[in-house]
């Protein structure tokens, strides 16, 4: 499988096991060019500044959640486009519709493994 190489890819959790585990997890992937943020705020300041393949964040984070994160993407013009998908622990279908709504292109509940993630990557990216 091959990954573009100008796929860039912005994690976002507030845990720092959870942003390893998920590079880890695109490295085996093929992914290389991985950036990390630990809050929605780090996320949007890392956004305005590089033009990202995939978004993958985490749901619940503090003071900024995903889904705030997810609204403040969508609602920026140059942003809105980019490709995010929501990781969370959470399979609550409120959830699931409220990401929806907010415009998430899929979803991931955790735990999951490298499989689980390339097959959601495909659907978002539609190539690999």
């Amino acid at each position: 499988m091959l990954v573009p190489a100008h796929t860039s890819v912005l994690v976002v959790d507030d845990s720092k096991t959870m942003i390893r585990i998920v590079c880890n997890l695109l490295r085996q992937i093929g992914f290389s060019m991985i950036d990390e943020a630990t809050d929605g705020n780090g996320a949007l300041d890392l956004m305005q500044n590089k033009s990202y393949g995939v978004v993958i964040s985490d749901w619940n984070m503090e003071p900024m959640t995903g889904l705030k994160l997810l609204q403040n993407v969508r609602a920026d013009e140059k942003l809105k486009k980019t490709p995010f998908i929501m990781v969370t622990a959470e399979s609550a279908v409120d959830n699931v519709i409220a990401a929806k709504k907010a415009g998430v292109n899929d979803y991931i509940v955790k735990p999951f493994n490298a499989e689980t993630l390339k097959s959601k990557l495909v659907n978002v990216l539609g190539h690999f």
